[in-house]
């Protein structure tokens, strides 16, 4: 549930910052426009690189806790050993 949680919360900050940054410009003269842009695409990554964090956390969650990475070693080690 708190990676639930964790997810919303992140999708919610980054629709907030989408809407801001939207805003701003199209209030936005185009002299100054390009100087609100600074630093967008870092940002814009590190959200895109922090929902992809909470993914693999999720999914690693996931597959510690219902053994399913015992059960995908088991069937790879099983595989090597018959063809051997």
């Amino acid at each position: 549930m708190f990676i639930l949680q964790l997810i919303d919360t992140v999708l919610s900050a980054f629709l907030a910052y989408d809407l801001r940054r939207r805003r701003q410009r199209r209030d936005a003269e185009p002299t100054a426009r390009a100087s609100h842009d600074g630093g967008q695409a870092t940002a814009e990554y590190a959200l895109v690189l922090l929902g992809a964090a909470i993914v693999a956390i999720a999914l690693i969650t996931w597959a510690t806790g219902s053994g399913r990475i015992g059960e995908l070693f088991d069937a790879v080690f099983d595989e090597i050993r018959s063809r051997l």
